[in-house]
């Protein structure tokens, strides 16, 4: 129903830069959040960044101040601004989307209906 495409990941030195793109297509929410998450090899999927659908953003403290969202809503486009890379943000990054509701954190993986099928992200030292 809906599909999202990430795009933009690749090999970065660390305090590089990278933006990563999440398209949709098919059938959209009208009131719904983008999310972004990485999983590194062995570990948890960990939430980076969310924006819900009225604009407000947020962000784990480890990206907070280097990473920023942004969506583009008549192209159907979310965006993750990456600066000030580390060897430790090295990933598989991966888009969501959620439908709004009252009781959602956005933070957790579980809360998502969709999924894009991930960028690779790699910062060395």
């Amino acid at each position: 129903q809906v599909q999202l495409v990430e795009s933009g990941g690749g090999l970065v030195q660390a305090g590089g830069s990278l933006r990563l793109s999440c398209a949709a297509s098919g059938r959209t929410f009208s009131n719904y959040a983008m999310g972004w998450f990485r999983q590194a090899p062995g570990k948890e999927r960990e939430f980076v960044a969310a924006m819900r659908w009225r604009g407000t953003s947020f962000y784990a403290d480890s990206v907070k101040g280097r990473f920023t969202v942004s969506r583009d809503s008549a192209k159907n486009v979310f965006y993750l601004q990456m600066n000030s890379l580390k060897p430790e943000d090295t990933a598989v990054y991966y888009c969501a989307s959620a439908r709004e509701w009252s009781t959602r954190t956005y933070r957790d993986p579980v809360e998502y209906d969709y999924w894009g099928q991930g960028t690779q992200v790699t910062v060395s030292s």
